[in-house]
């Protein structure tokens, strides 16, 4: 397994991210065409665009790790992955894209072991960054496309921390657009008093950042769109299990890098 330095990997990522997103958001300003993948899920030039300079900047940066990234993939890009592998999903959240709503990402992940160890989310229509700056630490940040990127001493990184589920309730995020019966069925059986929707992968960031509880997601989805949140959560003290139980696994090649259902929590339902 090649060797990597996790706190080294967020100054070029956030600039490889900050670059994606500005052109993510010049196609968001300017529309385009739509098109359908084998599978019937939307894709945009936003996606390959985006694509294009991040798998152009891990090449530069990690050249021996690979990465599987979710339109490559589509194309029949697969490489071979062993203990230590990329995720990216370079326009998480594009039915949100297409209709003109900013809850939008662009994820990248590393894997080691099965585990994400690193995670990036961008959010360039909003500004909201979120990473792991090294083992064990989220923080967020501003960060805009439309200025400069800054020099990275310069930035001010907020902690992230999920919090203990208060007494009176849970307060749940949900997707926008993914909200189906089974999800309503665990939302109606648990104590959740409140809800939060938001598109792709920033619901991981509501519990992360102490604003939400629990994200119920028990419905198909793949790991490039869970990967990176999924680091930035465990790093700020909160876990993502499998509806099959223990903690949601990557590296699944044999199903596709498909995931069961799962559900995140801002804390261990069931600390050992």
């Amino acid at each position: 397994m090649t060797a990597i330095d996790i706190s080294g990997l967020a100054p070029p990522l956030m600039a490889a991210a900050h670059r994606a997103g500005g052109l993510v958001m010049d196609h968001y300003r300017n529309g385009g065409p739509v098109q359908r993948k084998a599978d019937a899920s939307p894709v945009t030039a936003a996606d390959l665009a985006s694509e294009g300079v991040i798998l152009a900047a891990l090449a530069e940066l990690t050249p021996g790790i690979p990465v599987i990234s979710e339109e490559a993939a589509a194309g029949g890009n697969m490489p071979e992955t062993g203990d230590l592998f990329f995720l990216v999903d370079p326009l998480d959240g594009t039915k949100e894209f297409i209709a003109s709503r900013p809850e939008f990402t662009i994820n990248i992940a590393l894997i080691r072991n099965g585990e994400p160890c690193f995670g990036l989310i961008y959010a360039p229509a909003t500004d909201e960054l979120y990473f792991t700056r090294s083992e064990g630490e989220a923080v967020s940040a501003t960060l805009s496309c439309g200025r400069p990127l800054p020099e990275w001493p310069a930035m001010a990184f907020a902690p992230m921390r999920s919090r203990k589920p208060p007494e009176d309730g849970l307060v749940a995020a949900i997707s926008r657009s993914h909200l189906n019966d089974a999800t309503t069925r665990f939302l109606a059986d648990h104590d959740v008093t409140s809800t939060l929707s938001a598109g792709s992968s920033l619901k991981f960031c509501l519990l992360a950042a102490g604003k939400a509880d629990v994200y119920p997601r028990l419905g198909p989805t793949m790991e490039w769109d869970t990967a990176a949140g999924d680091a930035i959560l465990r790093a700020a003290g909160g876990i993502v299990l499998a509806e099959t139980g223990g903690p949601l696994a990557y590296g699944k090649r044999d199903s596709g890098y498909r995931n069961p259902g799962f559900v995140a929590w801002g804390r261990n339902p069931s600390p050992a």
